[in-house]
């Protein structure tokens, strides 16, 4: 029975470390998410934020938002310095971009 609790608790482990990384990486922001939001979307006119994360990219902290854009299937993603509220990168992907992207995010997952 201890062994079961054990195994379950460590099965919640990784969850809860993310939940604490994003907690903590919140904590860093001085950008909120509607700040950052409004932001990108002012590089995206008509476009509707799709997802958004919060993350250490190159060294920096960044809003991240996956923007999807009026008439296309391409995606807009916009990061935004969670620090100083600037534009760190801009980009648009095309469909084939985005299925790698989440073939390598699934692969680093594992």
């Amino acid at each position: 029975m201890l062994a079961l609790a054990l195994l379950a608790g460590l099965a919640s482990w990784p969850a809860v470390a993310a939940e604490e990384s994003q907690a903590a990486l919140k904590a860093q922001a001085k950008v909120t998410r509607k700040e950052a939001k409004k932001t990108a979307l002012a590089q995206v006119p008509n476009g509707r934020v799709k997802s958004t994360e919060l993350e250490k990219e190159n060294g920096k902290l960044v809003w991240s938002f996956d923007i999807a854009m009026p008439k296309s299937k391409n995606i807009t993603e916009v990061q935004v310095d969670a620090q100083t509220g600037k534009i760190v990168s801009q980009q648009v992907e095309t469909p084939a971009d985005q299925a790698k992207e989440a073939a390598a995010d699934k692969k680093a997952k594992k």
